[in-house]
């Protein structure tokens, strides 16, 4: 029995360290820049991630103190935890694995992105009404474009940069529009509108610039895109561990309850 709990101890304090990942990884997605004006991104993951610490502080209170009631409910949350985690993960692969990017004309180095081409779920939940309208006035306000026009100042240096999906998108007309460059902000000339309807819609002003393209929609998808399957690495061997912790601190609790049984029975109790 107190083999069984040292074990349960150990697996669940190595469970508490598998949470930290998680806890990191919201973090992350939360204070990327470019993510600072998709809210609803911000904590979802750190707050599983804190679900994750406190059940596993209570699987290892209850296994270092002998609380078998505490156990019990540590397994059954635990299972439930692992289960959402595993969803988010399915949901976020599924939903992210599409990709709206496609290789920009005259030779740039960076890509370029059609609104069409990620999932209709990411697009209804980002660019539907209901949320692309402050999605937009928060990019708007942000430093997200402005920063270029201080970082680039030759055409070359700046069609060899390789920009964000959401400095793409959003700070720039499509490069098939045929404007002339300027500045990353600042397009002359007449848009050629057989370049698709974004192409009517840019404008130097720093408040407009490309806020409501499509591509602009699209960038912000590609961006969320991308970083979601990069934290995506880290959540799947976290998810391995926190299993392989689970299902071994099954087997160490069926055994003391075993123990337990066999030592009553002995003893004459049953």
């Amino acid at each position: 029995m107190a083999v069984s709990n040292s074990i349960t101890a150990i697996l669940n304090f190595v469970a508490m360290m598998c949470s930290f990942p998680i806890i990191a990884a919201g973090v992350w997605l939360a204070s990327r820049a470019d993510n600072e004006c998709l809210l609803w991104l911000r904590w979802p993951l750190v707050f599983l991630g804190f679900a994750f610490l406190l059940v596993s502080a209570a699987g290892f209170v209850g296994a270092y103190w002998k609380k078998e009631g505490l156990l019990a409910v540590y397994l059954v949350a635990m299972f439930i935890l692992i289960v959402v985690l595993l969803v988010v993960l399915v949901l976020a692969f599924v939903v992210t694995r599409p990709g709206g990017a496609y290789t920009a004309a005259g030779g740039a180095r960076f890509k370029e992105y059609r609104l069409e081409g990620f999932s209709s779920w990411l697009r209804d939940h980002v660019t539907g009404a209901g949320s692309w309208g402050k999605i937009r006035a928060c990019l708007a306000a942000s430093q997200i474009c402005p920063k270029l026009a201080h970082k680039f100042v030759s055409a070359p240096d700046f069609f060899a940069a390789h920009l964000s999906p959401i400095q793409s998108g959003c700070c720039k007309p499509p490069l098939m529009c045929g404007l002339q460059y300027s500045n990353p902000t600042t397009w002359l000339g007449e848009s050629n509108m057989g370049g698709g309807s974004d192409c009517g819609l840019w404008s130097n002003d720093p408040s407009q610039l490309c806020y409501n393209c499509d591509s602009c929609k699209a960038g912000v998808l590609g961006n969320l895109r991308d970083e979601w399957r990069k934290a995506n690495i880290i959540l799947i061997i976290t998810l391995v561990l926190l299993i392989w912790v689970y299902l071994i601190a099954c087997s160490a609790y069926r055994n003391a309850q075993t123990e337990q049984l066999f030592r009553r029975y002995k003893q004459g109790w049953v």
